[in-house]
């Protein structure tokens, strides 16, 4: 005989462990032990309207889909819960069947949880716009709603609106980090257009950094862009650099202020991700304060003028700053959100004739007069002596 929807229930009522609320309250203030793992498996909008601290949440309908990624371990202790204590229930079982072998299922649910005055929290508050907007991102269990806030919440700093500093300015901006900062001092000229996809024809002989702000604030309205009309030097840069930023993007193409970059963001603990180009081939690495090598460490002194031509002086493809600063945005946002393995201590470099990536390691040195445990550089120097020397 066919059984109903109550003689199902009872039956996973039968086969599934309960957890009382006030256990549940219990176990998650017991510092003593391992916290549980949380699950909440209510809808969106349920979860929008607010959860239990620590929660994670898998609405029951992708509980299949998700469930290997966001619960790797199968012997883990797992507390499932929803509105009411039914949607749980059918979940831990569905969670049993799928191997997880420590599955508890909270009853009553979140309802009760909310009338008795237990903790809740409430999820980042995003707008209509920003959850259609950004609706690809708050799929990924590494970002969703809290990283999207992480990233609208988040500052980055780009050195130069040129070749580097356009496609990684664009997709951060897409990617909704709610500060740009652009540091440029020169103006768009026909040139640049091969490579430097913020700007436009229409916009010739305008600031760079103005024709790149009307590029990313009709990319992204939600961006803030900060202006520097300026050349970035020892006199202005602890003014840029003291604004909080949560990571810089190096685009310089020049040693003197490579070195003053490094210096600096030294001084003020800043993340850089550095980036060149030069004809076919690109590399980028990312320096996290004192975790691990710095510029200085990976070239201790600039080399002769003769040996480092400029991109006006012995050409690029016009494609290339495109995937160099790509992939510094990537290592940008990997920052803010704080995951992924970042490129501290590893330059990649890449070959656009050949087609290939290849990866080195790098070395944090102990006797750099920047980093090393005894650093002889407290103040800034005279860098373009520094390098003509």
């Amino acid at each position: 005989m066919a059984k109903t929807y109550s003689d199902l229930f009872a039956d996973v009522r039968e086969n599934v462990k309960l957890i009382k609320l006030e256990d549940l309250k219990s176990r998650l203030e017991d510092k003593s032990q391992p916290a549980p793992l949380l699950i909440d498996v209510r809808e969106k909008d349920e979860f929008r309207g607010g959860y239990i601290p620590g929660a994670v949440h898998m609405p029951r309908g992708f509980l299949e889909m998700q469930a290997e990624a966001k619960i790797p371990n199968k012997d883990a202790e797992v507390i499932v819960y929803c509105a009411g204590g039914t949607r749980s229930a059918f979940a831990a079982k569905t969670l049993g069947e799928l191997g997880y072998s420590n599955v508890l299922s909270a009853n009553p649910g979140f309802v009760t949880w909310k009338d008795k005055s237990y903790p809740v929290e409430l999820p980042p508050q995003l707008t209509a716009d920003q959850l259609d907007r950004y609706s690809r991102h708050l799929l990924l269990p590494e970002v969703g709603e809290k990283g999207q806030e992480k990233l609208l919440k988040g500052k980055v700093l780009l050195l130069g609106a040129g070749g580097l500093g356009s496609p990684a300015a664009l997709y951060l901006a897409a990617a909704g980090v709610g500060t740009i900062g652009l540091v440029d001092a020169d103006v768009v000229d026909a040139s640049n257009l091969q490579r430097q996809i913020a700007h436009s024809t229409s916009r010739v002989g305008m600031p760079k950094v103005e024709s790149a702000e009307v590029a990313l604030k009709e990319l992204n309205p939600d961006v803030k862009v900060i202006k520097y009309q300026e050349r970035l030097n020892s006199e202005n840069v602890d003014r840029i650099f003291g604004e909080g930023w949560d990571a810089i993007v190096d685009g310089c193409d020049n040693f003197p202020t490579r070195y003053l970059v490094n210096d600096a963001s030294l001084f003020h603990k800043i993340p850089v991700v550095h980036g060149s180009i030069f004809r076919f081939d690109g590399q980028v690495t990312t320096f996290l304060p004192f975790d691990g090598p710095c510029y200085r460490c990976l070239y201790p002194e600039p080399p002769p003028a003769h040996l480092a031509p400029s991109c006006a002086e012995a050409g690029v493809l016009g494609i290339l700053p495109g995937i160099v600063g790509t992939l510094q945005a990537t290592e940008a946002i990997k920052i803010i959100l704080g995951i992924g393995q970042k490129l501290d201590g590893r330059l990649l470099t890449y070959d656009s004739l050949g087609m290939t990536f290849r990866t080195l390691k790098l070395r944090r040195d102990k006797t750099c007069p920047a980093c090393g445990d005894n650093a002889t550089i407290k103040e800034y120097v005279d860098y373009e002596g520094f390098c003509a020397g």
